[in-house]
């Protein structure tokens, strides 16, 4: 017997001699039902509870519908799930996978959700450091920083013999009259010019700084607290600095120098350091022009430069033949000869740097850090911070719900869109609520097997 047809079913044609119709009455449904994965991961190391302890609520407590840590957590998992605009959260608020990782299936008060919307939120992204009449929410831009070194450091379980720190610097386009906005020349455009600063894959550092500036103006600050920090928990670990030619200062190498901190620095070439690699060129150019192949050859020296080094410094250049042009490059350390032989130094040491250009890319295009698009320099530096602590907590669920799985290296991207972006249905009763994904689902182990791994680790 025909099946009666209903008002609200729309037709899609016929497959197979079955009509196929589709309607919206399938109940609550979510499409982040991975999202539980993320409240596994803060739960493991605790980011939400730490985020939320640097900001003050001086609300009405009895009029307060949506508490801090609700949308310090809201506004983070959002980012993670994707979601780069607070004008999204005026649908998430109704979102029953967010409302569980908020530990608020319903709203206190009548005709409110359980999540907060994009007004609510705006407040607490235009918190100051201190509250006024119309910003009853202030933040502690030291205490955040801390943050982030401080879940590197129990990241740990016991003190490793050496770490390497990674700066590097990095444009974020600006297109409206932003506060510190200036136009940079290398980048031809309008920009803000942050400070990164990685240890591998954890992120220890993100400072929001205006482009008019020396790209390490204020990295030997930055180091200096986050150096200071580290040893006050590993007082003898090793500690390499390594950055590109940028940040080849005497301030920073001197700050190094005096404070046991080893360093390896891109050195910009000029004439008289080519000069001192002129026989190794022609070696290598030589060579080049008998196999067709590019080469190269290096050299290790003491260099002084006429006036701005207070000292001499071992450098190693490398003389590289390639496209039939010569292509020198120089590197500046305080590591021995005896510690790393040249090429090793540059090839296998300094040349891992790049690395850290993919964390970047990370933060920026699949986190959004460069939405800096609030009028002031400290609401686009919270937003910075927003950014960079998803990046942290996706960075936990890969580290240790991933880390025996295929997406042990995988960009934050592909695990949002692999593991996190999956539609469920929620059926919700008086005692429990089921989440239902798809049987077909092809990450069934990964997700179990991260489940299992993050929950013995918030144990």
């Amino acid at each position: 017997m025909q099946t009666e047809c209903s008002a609200g079913q729309l037709a899609f044609g016929e497959v197979s001699g079955r009509r196929i119709v589709a309607d919206f009455a399938g109940g609550t449904i979510t499409s982040d039902a991975g999202a539980l994965l993320l409240g596994a991961a803060d739960r493991a190391i605790g980011l939400t509870e730490r985020f939320a302890c640097c900001f003050t609520d001086t609300r009405a407590a009895h009029l307060v519908e949506h508490d801090i840590r609700a949308l310090v957590l809201q506004r983070v998992a959002g980012i993670a799930l994707g979601y780069e605009d607070l004008v999204d959260h005026d649908h998430l608020r109704h979102d029953p996978v967010l409302a569980i990782l908020a530990g608020k299936l319903d709203a206190r008060r009548a005709r409110c959700a359980p999540l907060a919307g994009k007004s609510t939120l705006n407040r607490l992204e235009l918190s100051r450091a201190e509250p006024g009449r119309y910003h009853r929410i202030k933040h502690d831009p030291s205490a955040i920083e801390a943050r982030f070194v401080d879940i590197f450091l129990d990241a740990h379980r016991a003190a490793p013999g050496q770490i390497v720190l990674d700066l590097d610097a990095t444009d974020d386009p600006v297109l409206g009259h932003q506060e510190g906005r200036f136009f940079h020349g290398y980048y031809d455009r309008y920009c803000y010019l942050p400070l990164y600063i990685f240890c591998g894959r954890h992120l220890l550092a993100s400072k929001l700084r205006p482009s008019n500036i020396d790209g390490a103006a204020g990295a030997r600050e930055e180091v200096a607290r986050i150096v200071g920090q580290i040893r006050r928990r590993w007082p003898r670990v090793r500690i390499l600095l390594r950055a590109d030619g940028g940040f080849c200062r005497e301030t920073l190498m001197a700050w190094c120098e005096a404070n046991r901190v080893d360093f390896l620095f891109g050195l910009a070439r000029n004439a008289r350091l080519v000069a001192e690699i002129a026989g190794e060129l022609a070696a290598a150019e030589a060579e080049s022009a008998r196999t067709g192949r590019p080469a190269r050859r290096y050299r290790d020296f003491r260099w002084l430069t006429r006036d701005s080094w207070s000292r001499a410094r071992r450098v190693v250049g490398k003389a590289e033949w390639t496209n039939e042009a010569a292509n020198p490059r120089f590197v500046v350390t305080s590591l021995s000869p005896a510690e790393a032989r040249a090429r090793h130094l540059y090839e296998t040491i300094y040349c891992a740097r790049g690395e850290m250009e993919n964390r970047i890319k990370e933060c920026q295009l699949d986190l959004f850090a460069d939405r800096t698009s609030s009028g002031t320099m400290r609401a686009n530096q919270l937003r910075l911070w927003f950014a960079s602590m998803a990046y942290v907590l996706l960075c936990a669920l890969r580290r240790i719900g991933l880390a025996h799985t295929q997406f042990a290296t995988a960009t934050c991207g592909t695990i949002r869109l692999k593991l996190l972006k999956m539609g469920a249905q929620v059926i919700r009763s008086v005692r429990r609520m089921r989440i239902s994904m798809a049987s077909a689902c092809p990450w069934q182990y990964e997700f179990g097997l991260a489940h299992a791994l993050l929950t013995n680790a918030a144990r």
